[in-house]
């Protein structure tokens, strides 16, 4: 009684590209998020792997904590010695180096030396 007719029709008769456009707003949110938040997150993370592998004896790093330091030696995949002052070592997580200040040369070759010793 208190329903008029017209709203009884409109409520019986919903086609199926009305469900697709209330559907839609949410589709193009999730591809926004997605451009914007979560693919820069992941280049980000990558990089950082990169550069964690990279790191080699003599490179000057930063801790997340802060602390700049020189790497003496690679333990394994996951540990570094890190030389925070002169005499004091300090183990690190790799995933704890946020930066690398400055990086050393690659070790040269020493085949060509043994060549000459050889020959």
């Amino acid at each position: 009684m208190f329903v008029s007719p017209a709203f009884a029709q409109a409520a019986g008769g919903a086609d199926a590209g009305f469900g697709l456009m209330q559907l839609l707003p949410l589709v193009l949110i999730f591809v926004v998020f997605y451009f914007l938040l979560i693919r820069p997150q992941q280049k980000k993370v990558k990089q950082h792997k990169e550069m964690l592998s990279a790191i080699r004896r003599g490179d000057r790093v930063v801790t997340t904590g802060g602390i700049i330091g020189t790497i003496t030696k690679v333990v394994s995949d996951s540990e570094v010695v890190v030389e925070i002052a002169e005499g004091v070592r300090v183990r690190l997580v790799r995933g704890m180096i946020s930066e690398i200040l400055a990086k050393t040369e690659p070790a040269k070759d020493e085949a060509p030396a043994e060549e000459k010793k050889a020959s």
